[in-house]
């Protein structure tokens, strides 16, 4: 007797720039003081960076 392998659903995370679904064993996840954010690259993460530090001098 054969059984059929089900898909594993992978659980998975929003990047905080492009919101694209990333799974939690591939996102990057730079932490916080208070909170912990996703990242689908490295792209994504120096736009946030950059983002953030511009916000910090303002």
């Amino acid at each position: 007797m054969t059984t059929k392998d089900k898909p594993v659903e992978l659980e998975s995370v929003q990047c905080a720039v492009c919101m694209k679904e990333v799974p939690i064993s591939e996102a990057t996840v730079p932490e916080g003081t208070d909170y912990v954010v996703h990242f689908c690259g490295l792209e994504c993460y120096e736009k946030w960076k950059n983002r953030v530090t511009s916000q910090c001098s303002d």
